[in-house]
């Protein structure tokens, strides 16, 4: 292509660009236009009833729910502590029948070693009496008994 006709297509080409400007700016003076004369109804419903009763039921619902939450999580935590302390009072009762068999045994162990007492003093006041007769191995037969 040369030069001529390059510049006869750039001419061209220039002259459509400002018919399609001016063709541009007629619609749309045109569709402003038709914008402006437009009037728009609009309608609002501004009737906002509150529907209380169900409000009220739903926050009914949702506190019923966190109290019966709440009363099942409490039922649990003393469930659990019962359990615990039904096995402590098991072991302390368990403890305390150990220890008063312990002391049964403990008050027989004394009772015997009282009795092998009572029994070895009345050997010794016999050995007394016979050995040195009279007064003094009878004073130790006589003995009173706790001292």
């Amino acid at each position: 292509m040369t030069k001529v006709e390059l510049q006869g297509k750039l001419d061209s080409l220039s002259d459509e660009i400002n018919f399609l400007k001016c063709l541009y700016e007629a619609e749309l003076s045109q569709m402003q236009q038709q914008v402006s004369d437009t009037s728009v109804v609009l309608s609002m419903d501004n009737n906002r009833s509150l529907d209380l009763d169900s409000i009220i039921a739903e926050v009914k619902a949702q506190y019923e729910e966190i109290a019966n939450r709440s009363r099942l999580e409490a039922e649990s935590w003393y469930r659990c502590k019962y359990e615990e302390l039904q096995a402590t009072a098991g072991k302390h009762g368990d403890s305390l029948k150990d220890t008063k068999i312990e002391i049964s045994e403990l008050n027989r162990v004394i009772q015997r070693i009282r009795a092998e007492i009572e029994s070895v003093k009345k050997q010794v006041g016999v050995m007394f009496f016979e050995q040195w007769g009279g007064p003094l191995g009878h004073a130790f037969w006589n003995f009173p008994e706790g001292k």
